[in-house]
Formats: structure tokens, sequence, C-alpha cells
């Protein structure tokens, strides 16, 4: 036979394997005068089958892994402050009915500190103060088993911190997980990176010490943020001679630089820092715009926008009240281009639209007019759903309340009577309210009305358990921590005890 036949009539069906190894088999076959067109034929359909089964079996296992990463993505993580998205939302559509309660699964004594930790992999890192056996305090971290509330393991180190206006000790920051590491931000301004599984310490930065930080009125508040290899924290440096000037007296600290630092994650080596501004109690976020990927940070004077490949800074915008006590703790909430911050102060929020090299008002609220501003936020972020932004506005229990605003114009679509501050949590189309005296709602993201589905007095112990020989505990004053979900678990923090529960 002919080669160039042979070849012809394979030529149609070896675009794919193993069509490329019979056609050159056939071809050598021919020229050694071993193969007919019977044997041709046969080995198409040989050859027709055989892609058949690998295309069933490679669908097979595609639809395997969608199912396992459905799976993962339905358990979930929350690795960092916020969650994934840095918007306090569950990513994943729950597998479970949040206008139902949830059962109670245990309880969690914990030490001072304001904020509730974070979850990979099935385990829980807390991070809080304690008194250690000869009375000093010490910084801990936790790691425990989400499913029973029990230790894994626990590492302290020692923690010398005064608050000026006797507030907790413990920290107000967050853990931040990779998939090998949890980076810790202490109070004092400690920096700690440790091993996830063995709790084995890689290196520290007493960043307060290294770069000269002047004590800000509550400590050290913010989150350390992941991109890459690097480990951003927002530190907020002084010169050396600022080290003199009277506790509380910001207004008389001047800045040395170092706003953001930017550290090797496996090693602890400084990389870069950037950015000429005080810290505040926010924390930083990423920020993608026009393909590449931007750090925002909240500071105490302005919101910076600031590249973590070299720190090099894009834009920064000024906005804080002008009285020495204002106290900035919300993270950006970033829609697109568009960005939007607040303050319960004075001024209120703003919408801003970045650009190339700078950033524009979209709308702002009216400065020193509480009545007509948008949103005042103080220490909770605010949530945007299809538009509209949901969160708790206000200084103040007695002049707080929740809200939902319009997102591209600022107009108050409408607020609640409630008169307490809050945070909360989305999951799907509704929220996880928490009210700072303990009263969890779960509220319908409406934004024609406040929709109340139900709610729950976890400041008061209960008997929704597993055991009927058990009882929930209660949580206490103050709850401004926003609750976790993970999967479907919720986990909740009053001040002395973290609650585990389970759709």
């Amino acid at each position: 036979m002919d080669q160039r036949s042979v070849t012809l009539e394979f030529t149609l069906f070896t675009f794919c394997p193993p069509g490329p190894l019979l056609l050159a088999a056939v071809i050598v076959m021919s020229e050694a005068g071993m193969v007919n067109r019977v044997l041709i034929k046969r080995s198409f359909m040989i050859s027709a089958l055989i892609r058949i089964v690998v295309v069933l079996v490679l669908t097979h296992s595609s639809l395997v892994m969608s199912q396992t990463n459905a799976e993962r993505d339905v358990s979930g993580d929350w690795p960092r402050l916020l969650g994934n998205r840095f918007d306090g939302s569950v990513s994943q559509k729950p597998n479970f009915d949040v206008t139902k309660k949830p059962r109670f699964v245990w309880s969690l004594d914990v030490g001072d500190g304001y904020g509730l930790g974070a979850v990979s992999d099935g385990k829980y890192y807390h991070f809080d103060a304690v008194k250690g056996p000869s009375g000093e305090t010490l910084e801990r971290l936790r790691s425990i088993d989400l499913e029973t509330g029990e230790t894994i393991w626990e590492s302290s180190i020692p923690q010398v911190y005064q608050d000026m206006y006797g507030y907790e000790d413990g920290p107000r920051s967050t853990p931040t997980l990779s998939k090998d590491s949890v980076f810790t931000l202490g109070v004092s301004g400690m920096l700690i990176c440790r091993d996830r599984e063995t709790s084995k310490e890689r290196w520290k930065v007493d960043t307060n010490k290294e770069f000269g930080v002047v004590q800000n009125f509550f400590g050290v508040g913010s989150s350390p943020l992941l991109i890459d290899h690097k480990v951003i924290v927002m530190i907020g440096g002084s010169p050396v001679a600022d080290a003199n000037i009277a506790p509380g007296r910001l207004d008389r600290v001047s800045p040395n630089g170092s706003l953001l630092v930017a550290f090797d994650s496996k090693t602890g080596k400084e990389l870069w820092r950037s950015g000429d501004d005080l810290a505040s109690y926010s924390s930083p976020r990423s920020f993608e715009f026009n393909g590449r990927m931007f750090v925002l940070v909240y500071a105490r004077d302005h919101l910076w926008c600031i590249d973590p490949v070299d720190g090099n800074v894009l834009w920064k915008y000024a906005h804080r009240a002008d009285i020495l006590e204002s106290a900035i703790a919300m993270t950006p909430v970033v829609d697109g281009e568009h960005i939007f911050i607040s303050e319960c102060y004075q001024i209120g929020s703003v919408l801003l639209r970045a650009k190339q090299n700078e950033v524009a008002s979209v709308w702002k609220d009216p400065a020193f007019d509480r009545r007509r501003q948008s949103m005042r936020s103080h220490w909770a972020t605010p949530i945007l759903v299809d538009g509209f932004l949901y969160g708790c506005s206000g200084r103040n229990a007695p002049d707080s309340d929740f809200r939902c605003i319009n997102w591209k114009t600022g107009k108050v679509a409408w607020s609640d009577d409630r008169r307490a501050r809050c945070s909360i949590t989305r999951v799907g189309d509704h929220f996880i309210l928490l009210e700072e005296r303990g009263l969890l709602q779960v509220v319908k993201a409406n934004p024609d009305k406040f929709e109340l589905i139900y709610e729950w007095a976890l400041h008061e112990s209960g008997d929704d358990v597993q055991s009927d020989d058990d009882v929930r505990p209660a949580i206490e004053y103050p709850c401004w921590a926003a609750p976790i979900i993970v999967g479907n678990r919720m986990l909740v923090r009053g001040d002395k005890r973290v609650l585990s529960f389970k759709w």
C-alpha cells in the first residue's frame, strides 16, 4: 500500500492522542508491507475507542476535581481580618439555611484583647494576652481544633504594654495565615512568624523599637497583610527625638517614612519602607487597579496607595478629623476603581475614584454636620451588596445606628434606631449582625427597609446545645469583633469567651 494513502486515511483521526502514535506505527508497518486497509480500519476503531475512554476518564476526573474544589470552597477558610476578600463576606454560597438558628457546639475562655482569630484547614488561631505564673503579662497565640474547641498548641512571649485609657492590654489585631505560617502583630508592636503546625518561632521583629514608634492611644491595632513573599505591616515610626514626647500628644509626633514596611515572609528581613504618616488602627489591604496589585492603607492622616513591589507611592488622599483624639479603624471598602473610607468624629465618609496616579472624590459628606453625613464608621467595616453599603454609623452607643446607603450617591436609604454599635458579616444575601452588648441578629440585605429575620440574646445563657446536660454560656460586653463564618460553622466573641456554633 502507498504510504501517502495510509497517511491520508489517518489525517482526520490523528488530532489527539493516541492518533499520532498510531499514525507513526502504521507508516512504519506500511513500509515493511505489514499493513492493509482492514488493519487500518481496525486501528482506527481502536484509536477512537481509546480516545472516548480517555475523554470519559478526563471528564470524570474533572467532575471529581470540581466536586472536591466545591467541597473545599464550602468548607472555606477565614485566613485574615475580614476574610479572603477583605469584605467581611463568605466567598462561597452557603450550604446551610442562615435564617435558622445554629446549634451551640463549644466555648473557649480567652484572655485580654478585642479581636477574633483566623481559620484555616480546620484550625482556629486565637490571639490574646494572659497573666503568667509570676503575674507578668504574656502575649499568647493558640491553635484550636475547630471541631472540638480543644487546644492543639500554645505559644507565649512576655509583653510590656500599658493602655493609656485603661482598656485591656491584649491584642487588637487578627492573625494572618499563609499555607505554613501564622503572622501576628501584638499591641506592643511585636511582629512574629510561627510555624502553623508546630508553633515554632521562625523570626520576629520588635517594630516599635526598630522604627521608633511612639505609642498610639490604644497601642498597635493593625493586622499583617500577605502579598506574594512579603509581610506588609502598618507601623508608622518616628525620629528618635520624638520618643521624649509626652504620651498621648500625637499632634507633636512626626513620621519618619515607615508608615508601611514590607518584610520577607521567610526571614523577616526588611525589603522596603514607605509613607510619611503615623499609624491608625485600620489594616492594609490589597487593591487591584489596571491589572496590577497595590496596597491601600488608611493611616492617621491619609489614605495611601502603595506599590507592594518596591514601596513606591502611587497617590495619597487626606481624610481625618482635625482633633487630637481621632482614631481610624475601618478598612477601606473597594469596588473596582472606587474606594470608600469613613471616620466618625467630624468629616464622615468619602467615595473616591482611582485614576492612574491620582484619586478624586465622587461624593463627600459635609464636614461637621452629623445629620447630613451618610456614614460615620468607627471600628466596624461596612459591607457592599448590589450597589448599597450596609454598616454601623456613629462614634458611641447613644448616637449609633445600623444603616444602608447608596454606594454611588451616598444617599441614606434607611437607618434603624438601635442606638448601639455593631459589627456585621455577610452570608449570601443576609448579614450576621452582632451588637456590642451581645445581641445577635440575622438581617436581610434589603435596600428598601431594615428586614430583621430573627434575633438571639447571646448575652444570656441558653439551652440551645448538643447535650441535655449542657448549657450555652453567655458572652459579655464588649463584643466588638464581627462573627466568623467558615463552612457551616460560626464563631462569635464576647469579652472573655468565644462561642462556636454549627448549622
